[in-house]
C-alpha cells in the first residue's frame, strides 16, 4: 500500500485527494491545509490524520509517507517540494512546476540530488481526445502538420488569498493556463524555437479587472506553426484545436458532442469524410495520479517527465517575456528577436 499526503485542498488538491481514496493501491495518510475547516473535513471523510501546516506534518507522519503531493499556489512549489524531497518521499506537484525557469531547474535538481522522483501534473496529455490526436498523428493519419490552432479557457479562477489574480504569484493566464497547450504541443511537434504573444492583463501585479486574454505563435524546430488562443474572460470552460496537414485536418471542440473528428481529403478530390471518436469516461486525473502511482511502484519513466514541465515553464517565461517586449523571444536563449 502506498500511503499519501496531499498538501493544499482547494481545488486540485480536493481532486488529488478523492482521486487517492478511490485507488486501491493508495491509502491517504494525511492532508494538510492552512484553513483548518478544509482540513479537518477531508480527514474526518477521509480517515486521513489532518494537519494545518506542512511543518507540523512532517515532523509527526513524515516517516510513514511514501508519496507527498503538492496542490499549493505556483509560487509556493519550490519550498514544498524540496522539504517533500528532503524526507525521501516521491513527489507529485501541480502544474506549472514553477513560477520561473531559474525555480523550476533547481527543483529538479534538488530532487535528482536526494535521490528522489518529481511527478508533474500536465493532465492534458491524459485526456482520451488529446491521446487520440497525439496517436493520429503519430500513425500520419492526416499527413505531415504545417499550421495549428488551440484555444483553452473560460471564467477567471478564484482561490485561496485570491492567488490567481496575483501575476507575480501564478504567472497569470499565459503560465498558468496555456502551459496545458505549451506541454501537449511539444508533445507532438518536438522543440519551440520561437514565441511571440500578446495579453490583456500584462505579466506582473494584480489583475484587478478578474479578466484575461492571451495570444502565443509557437514557431517548433521542424517547421510547425502554432496559434493559441487562451482566455480568463468568457462565461463555460471550453477547449478545442484544429491541426491541419497535407493529407487532413484533426479537430476537437470540448462543446461538441462529437469531440474528435479526423476529416482526411479524398484522393480524387471530392470533399472527404468525417470519422468521429468517442473519448472514455474516466477521470483523465484520476489516470494520471494512478499512472504515476505506478510509475513509483516499477520505477517506469512517466507519460510526462519533470523535464517536460521544465520544458513547458520554458516555453511560458518565454511568452510573458514576449509580452513584455512586444516583441518574438527565441526560445533556447530567452533573447528579444530583432
Amino acid at each position: 500500500m502506498v500511503r499519501v499526503m496531499v498538501v493544499g485542498l482547494g481545488t486540485m488538491g480536493a481532486v488529488h485527494a478523492s482521486s487517492f481514496v478511490e485507488m486501491d493501491e493508495t491509502e491517504l495518510t494525511a492532508v494538510v491545509d492552512v484553513k483548518e475547516e478544509r482540513a479537518n473535513e477531508w480527514g474526518e471523510k477521509s480517515g486521513a490524520k489532518s494537519f494545518y501546516s506542512f511543518d507540523e506534518a512532517i515532523k509527526e507522519v513524515g516517516e510513514d509517507i511514501d508519496v507527498i503531493s503538492i496542490c499549493v499556489p505556483t509560487d509556493l512549489h519550490p519550498a514544498f517540494v524540496k522539504k517533500a524531497a528532503d524526507v525521501k518521499a516521491a513527489i507529485i506537484c501541480e502544474k506549472p512546476l514553477a513560477r520561473s525557469l531559474e525555480a523550476a531547474e533547481e527543483m529538479i535538481t534538488y530532487c535528482r540530488k536526494q535521490g528522489v522522483a518529481l511527478y508533474v501534473g500536465h493532465v492534458v496529455r491524459f485526456f482520451p481526445e488529446y491521446q487520440k490526436a497525439k496517436q493520429a498523428l503519430d500513425e500520419g493519419v492526416v499527413g505531415k502538420v504545417g499550421v495549428v490552432r488551440t484555444t483553452r479557457g473560460g471564467s477567471y479562477p478564484v482561490a485561496t488569498e485570491d492567488w490567481y489574480a496575483n501575476t507575480d504569484r501564478s504567472g497569470g493566464l499565459v503560465l498558468d493556463l496555456l502551459v496545458h497547450d505549451f506541454d501537449f504541443l511539444r508533445w507532438c511537434f518536438g522543440e519551440v524555437e520561437r514565441v511571440y504573444a500578446r495579453n490583456l492583463a500584462g505579466v506582473a501585479g494584480i489583475n484587478e479587472e478578474r479578466k484575461d486574454y492571451a495570444l502565443v505563435t509557437l514557431r517548433f524546430v521542424n517547421g510547425v506553426i502554432a496559434h493559441l488562443e487562451g482566455t480568463w474572460a468568457h462565461e463555460g470552460f471550453r477547449t478545442s484545436f484544429e491541426l491541419a496537414g497535407k493529407e487532413g485536418i484533426l479537430h476537437y471542440d470540448s462543446q461538441k458532442n462529437q469531440a474528435l473528428v479526423a476529416e482526411k481529403a479524398s484522393p480524387d478530390g471530392k470533399p472527404g469524410v468525417a470519422v468521429p471518436e468517442s473519448p472514455l469516461k474516466n477521470s483523465p486525473y484520476y489516470t494520471e495520479l494512478s499512472h504515476f502511482i505506478q510509475c513509483i511502484q516499477s520505477g517506469k519513466e512517466p507519460i510526462v517527465t519533470a523535464e517536460d514541465a521544465l520544458k513547458a515553464v520554458e516555453i511560458g517565461m518565454a511568452a510573458l517575456q514576449s509580452i513584455k517586449k512586444k516583441k518574438p523571444v527565441t526560445i533556447h536563449s530567452q533573447k528579444v528577436a530583432h
